[in-house]
């Protein structure tokens, strides 16, 4: 009787690739498909599977899952198809361009009871992963204010502006460490290159009265990928850039007041120590974990709705 599932890759571009090569370290890779046909056949032969068009990795019974990891405009359509086959889903991030779209796709994995993940892999880091458990404990105090910075040079895409592209990873992280959807949005973005903002700003307000603050940019001259999370009694940052034992940082600040007014004291950081794991082995192992036992994914399909629902209310129109 097979227990592990077998996994189909959907788009072997720049990110695809690496959900090819991680599936078969994890012994799941069943096929891959690509539009390229030449890359498609290039990374079959790499990794010993055959490479397959869409509709006969779809009509295959042995096939359990799809990974899809496309451009992201057809994410939504042959996420439909693909549950409608009857297979397990792992979809990049966005899951669609539009709420209805992501709508769609979360309404048909309710209906087949297939398991649907979006490809949010940032989740799965080891360091956001102490980073939530801290939070959850109270290490931090109330939570006050959440800001990401996600800067860079490139990658420029025809479809996606910075906003799209870039903020997903950051708004799946504080949805995270939330626990809600925000009640205010307010958008703000910059066409410098072209009709597509290369900067984009969200700023977020939360029932519970935390306030969050986004930036994006992919026409920066230096690499950031840094999450501060503000508590009441102490401040973290993760830190994407830095070294491993640095990625998770902790300042026990003091902030009061005294008959003169607001004092603060400051505090060294110190570090939290991470273990070892890389972000995408770990989100496909939980994904594999799913397809064999039935527990809800970390970062189900309604995640990814709930991302799209902010990117949409933040989007700033260009000419």
């Amino acid at each position: 009787m097979k227990t592990d599932p077998a996994i189909a890759v959907i788009g072997c571009g720049y990110w695809g690739k690496n959900h090819v090569r991680t599936l078969s370290e994890l012994g799941a890779l069943a096929a891959v498909a690509d539009a390229d046909a030449a890359r498609a056949e290039a990374l079959a032969g790499q990794f010993g599977v055959p490479a397959r068009d869409i509709e006969r990795i779809l009509e295959d019974r042995d096939i359990d899952a799809v990974v899809l990891a496309l451009p992201p405009q057809f994410h939504a359509q042959l996420a439909l198809q693909a549950i409608a086959a009857g297979k397990h889903v792992l979809v990049e991030k966005p899951i669609a361009l539009n709420v209805d779209d992501a709508q769609k796709v979360v309404d048909a994995g309710i209906a087949t009871g297939v398991t649907v993940m979006t490809g949010h892999v940032l989740r799965f880091h080891p360091a956001f992963e102490a980073l939530a458990d801290m939070v959850a404990e109270g290490a931090l105090g109330t939570l006050q204010y959440i800001h990401s910075h996600r800067v860079g040079l490139g990658k420029f895409h025809a479809q996606n502006d910075a906003l799209w592209d870039i903020a997903p990873h950051d708004l799946s992280l504080i949805i995270a460490l939330t626990g809600e959807e925000p009640s205010d949005i307010r958008g703000e973005g910059s066409a410098v290159l072209n009709h597509l903002s290369d900067f984009a700003h969200l700023h977020l307000a939360f029932p519970g009265g935390i306030r969050s603050h986004v930036f994006a940019a992919r026409l920066n001259p230096y690499r950031e990928r840094r999450l501060t999370v503000i508590g009441d009694k102490a401040m973290a940052v993760f830190d994407d850039v830095a070294p491993w034992a640095e990625k998770l940082a902790v300042y026990d600040h003091k902030v009061w007041k005294s008959d003169a007014g607001l004092e603060f004291e400051t505090a060294d950081p110190r570090y939290v120590a991470v273990p070892d794991g890389l972000p995408l082995t770990r989100e496909i192992q939980h994904f594999i974990h799913c397809i064999r036992t039935g527990a809800p994914a970390r970062t189900p399909a309604e995640e990814g709705l709930a991302v799209i629902r902010i990117l949409s209310a933040g989007t700033v129109a260009h000419d």
